[in-house]
């Protein structure tokens, strides 16, 4: 019994926390898009990479949008279902917490741009753009 706890303990997700989309009102603990969240109050711009933007400065139209959609899913899927580490490194040029968050020791930026999802920033090609 005392087994089958432990195994339950450690394929929780390393927090408590439930995200999804953020919502106008919702800015606590929420997914505002594939590179960026908020978490207890904090909003963090997600260090390495970049995504799709799903409201502004669409460059792609409607593939652009579709594909931040898919990448902020799986951002959430990913935050709601993996142990996940977050750690604050600094400040962005906008004062966002700048931020490394890994699922299972592994740079999430990494997983979503070996899905297609992200790019790498600041250099990597805006593919969703072309």
């Amino acid at each position: 019994m005392l087994l089958f706890l432990l195994a339950l303990f450690l394929s929780l997700p390393a927090s408590a926390q439930t995200f999804s989309y953020c919502t106008n009102q919702d800015r606590y603990t929420c997914v505002v898009d594939g590179d960026t969240i908020w978490l207890d109050g904090v909003k963090h711009r997600l260090k390495g990479f970049d995504t799709p933007e799903p409201r502004v400065r669409i460059c792609g139209g409607n593939r652009e949008r579709a594909l931040a959609d898919k990448a902020s899913a799986r951002l959430i899927e990913l935050l709601n279902t993996k142990p996940w580490d977050l750690k604050t490194v600094g400040k962005d040029r906008h004062n966002r917490a700048l931020s490394i968050l890994t699922i299972n020791g592994r740079d999430v930026g990494d997983i979503l741009i070996s899905e297609g999802l992200a790019r790498e920033w600041p250099d990597g090609d805006e593919f969703w753009c072309q």
